[in-house]
């Protein structure tokens, strides 16, 4: 179960000056290649104030200077864990090109506005579903939280405006360090990190 990787070298040459631009190139590169089902999927990995990780894959929603933002219940694990300590990496494995990109940093909660403006854009079903699962939480059954779904769905039909759970919103993930890895045969693999300094970021090139 070992494979191969064959991929053109990735040097420092290749590289956008701003570790955002570097992601928009590569991102650009997974979501129109069609190579890639839900390229914004990544791992989002959190843990308590003792130390104790855990992992999930959650979609990116959006990104750019600022940073990394998806959304949550804030009453989750990864909602509550987050709160408690800000620490964060995401992950996105982009396996078909031999790539991945790791992000290190904080998360912290994102305005209401945004929120609620992106609640605006989901799907009626989706936007039911953030009231029915209290997300993370145990439940006796399926159809328990079947139930919870039609009864939200009988009190807001669909073309019903359905207000924004005020338990669920938005992380934005600041970015330290953001690591491009770029894999090649034998292990020969390119890691190439920015740092993040004052206000710029340094590179530095990571043994595989």
């Amino acid at each position: 179960m070992r494979e191969q990787y064959r991929s053109e070298d990735f040097t420092e040459k290749d590289l956008a000056a701003d570790p955002m631009e570097q992601f928009a190139h590569w991102f650009r590169q997974v979501a129109g290649g069609g190579m890639l089902h839900e390229p914004n999927a990544m791992v989002v990995s959190t843990a308590t104030p003792d130390g104790r990780p855990s992992s999930r894959t959650v979609l990116l929603k959006h990104y750019d200077d600022r940073g990394f933002v998806f959304f949550t219940n804030y009453g989750s694990r990864k909602g509550r864990e987050l709160t408690a300590n800000p620490y964060v990496s995401l992950l996105f494995p982009w396996h078909p090109l031999a790539r991945q990109v790791v992000v290190n940093g904080t998360a912290a909660r994102v305005g209401r506005e945004e929120t609620v403006a992106y609640f605006r854009t989901r799907p009626h079903g989706s936007q039911l579903g953030a009231w029915a699962s209290e997300q993370s939480t145990v439940i006796g059954s399926r159809q328990e939280l079947v139930d919870r779904y039609e009864q939200l769905a009988a009190r807001y039909p669909e073309g019903e405006k359905v207000p924004a759970p005020p338990q669920w919103g938005g992380f934005r993930v600041v970015p330290e360090t953001i690591e491009f890895w770029q894999g090649h045969e034998n292990r020969l693999h390119d890691r190439l990190r920015y740092v993040r300094e004052g206000a710029g970021w340094q590179v530095e090139r990571l043994c595989p």
